[in-house]
């Protein structure tokens, strides 16, 4: 959520920002923002000489009582009825211009980083580089979800008998497959300095508006309505809210966590090729890493976690492309983010499987995640970021087509040491 002051101080720039994102109505937006901004300080300030007063009439009512003038003292306390009760008008009025300036602070989106291109869909968005061979496949090369059924690692029938459409089971060395792709993320990540959680998959509500998720994302998760609680959509969101209402110390940054969790999500899409099989599902397991930063050092770290996920996919021998998402892509939360996609050879596109972001001082604003630069100094919101390390369905379905050769499914050599084997075969 966009600071109250950053918007007063910087209206022009805010409305510029979310004019570059496409926000609708940005400036009217803005502009009730600041006079709802307006109202709540002239009815706080009405409220304060309402209280001031009272406290006054209250003294006074005591030296009357004290000095035994029973009757001065109850005309006065008449007074004090009436200031009560426009206390208690001023009160209500000004809980409804807070919820108001509230619920339209929750539905303005960040306001995109200079480096953020301009445009409005994702066939807008800038590729940064583009690095690997793509693989050279069979004449018969099949796409994935032909093959797992031919090496009977993943079973989508069995998904729909116990849940539905978009969870899979899988099977043999498929599932040793999807462990030993868990178990070389943690690994890599710990290695690079990541200190792994294993947080609940279930939040609270307070979480979900902590990291942005809601009210914005709200029909897109599954909900639990008994006890208002919320199927996690990514690790991001238990992981970056172990620091809500915390305030740190300069010398405790940076904060780096790594996490494994499975992932839920509602709407994944209609039916066709873009969304059969592994490309888009209801459940999928994912590895995060969450970043806490001062906010001098952030987009330099968002680069290095960038660097850090192109590691992994060359130690995949993944062909990948890193996209800079234009404005009109961007998620609701962040100031910016790159995209890492990798080639499917078999279905001959680009998948997207991780996304690595700088939400600058969105999500701690909300969260009131701040650091103390010094004893003495007024505590300031940090930046956070976070990045997919990554989402496996895609890389599943990438690795299986990618490395479908005449005698099996080949292993790439990083990742045998977790599966035991090095040829998936039929």
């Amino acid at each position: 959520m966009l600071q109250l002051s950053f918007i007063s101080n910087n209206k022009e720039t805010v409305v510029k920002g979310l004019e570059k994102r496409h926000f609708e109505k940005a400036r009217n937006t803005i502009e009730l923002i600041l006079d709802l901004d307006q109202e709540r300080k002239a009815n706080q300030a009405r409220l304060d000489e309402v209280l001031h007063d009272l406290n006054s009439i209250s003294r006074q009512i005591g030296l009357l009582m004290k000095e035994g003038k029973k009757d001065e003292a109850e005309n006065v306390k008449q007074e004090t009825t009436r200031l009560k009760e426009v206390s208690r008008r001023l009160k209500e009025q000004q809980e409804v211009t807070n919820q108001k300036l509230e619920t339209l602070l929750y539905q303005v989106p960040n306001i995109p980083y200079s480096e953020v291109p301009e445009g409005r869909s994702a066939e807008n968005n800038e590729v940064v580089i583009q690095k690997g061979e793509f693989p050279q496949l069979p004449e018969n090369a099949k796409p994935h979800w032909e093959l797992i059924k031919d090496y009977d690692i993943i079973d989508f029938d069995l998904g729909i008998k116990i849940t539905g459409a978009g969870f899979p089971v899988y099977k043999g060395q498929g599932a040793r497959l999807q462990r030993a792709l868990i178990n070389f993320f943690l690994d890599e990540a710990q290695a690079a300095g990541y200190i792994e959680v294993q947080p609940p998959i279930v939040i609270n509500e307070a979480s979900g508006y902590g990291t942005g998720q809601l009210p914005d994302k709200d029909g897109q998760m599954y909900h639990i309505p008994e006890e208002n609680f919320y199927l996690i959509p990514t690790a991001e969101v238990p992981i970056t809210n172990l620091y809500r209402d915390v305030i740190l110390e300069e010398k405790d940054l940076p904060v780096r966590h790594v996490g494994y969790t499975p992932c839920f999500r509602r709407e994944a899409g209609s039916w066709g090729s873009h969304v059969r099989g592994l490309n888009r599902l209801h459940q999928f397991d994912k590895v995060e890493i969450v970043r806490i930063e001062h906010p001098d050092n952030s987009y330099k770290v968002l680069k290095e976690m960038c660097a850090y996920v192109e590691g992994l996919l060359e130690k995949l021998e993944l062909p990948y492309r890193k996209l800079n998402l234009c404005a009109g892509d961007l998620g609701f939360t962040s100031a910016q983010t790159f995209d890492m996609e990798v080639y499917s050879a078999a279905q001959e596109k680009w998948l997207e499987v991780s996304s690595v972001s700088n939400f600058e001082t969105f999500q701690a604003n909300r969260l009131k995640l701040r650091f103390r630069p010094g004893q003495d100094e007024k505590p300031q919101l940090l930046h956070t970021l976070n990045g997919s390390a990554l989402a496996l369905p895609r890389i599943m379905a990438a690795l299986i087509e990618n490395n479908q050769t005449p005698e099996g499914i080949r292993i790439p050599k990083a990742l045998r040491i977790y599966t035991g084997f090095d040829l998936i075969r039929q």
